[in-house]
This record gives C-alpha cells, sequence and structure tokens, in this order.
C-alpha cells in the first residue's frame, strides 16, 4: 500500500500500553489513535 510506519514492540516501550487500549496485538494506531486490533484486512487499511 505505501504507507509509511514505525513498528513499536510494547514489550520494550509499555508506556504504550498505557496511552493506548491494546489488548489484542498487533494494535494499529493512526495519527494517535487505535484504528484496530489484531490483523486488518487490505480493504479496511485501504479506507
Amino acid at each position: 500500500l505505501g504507507i509509511k510506519y514505525d513498528l513499536v514492540d510494547v514489550t520494550e516501550k509499555p508506556e504504550y500500553l498505557e496511552k493506548y487500549p491494546i489488548f489484542t496485538a498487533p494494535g494499529l494506531v493512526i495519527d494517535g489513535k487505535l484504528e484496530f486490533t489484531g490483523v486488518p484486512k487490505k480493504e479496511d487499511l485501504e479506507k
């Protein structure tokens, strides 16, 4: 899809668990908002 992203391992940065309610890995945060938990479908990412 050509999307730039940063990959964060929450075991190395647990402060992300405090900032975002991620209970299922992976969690996908877009513009500071948790948008997806689990693996999103390509169609959902294209929206």
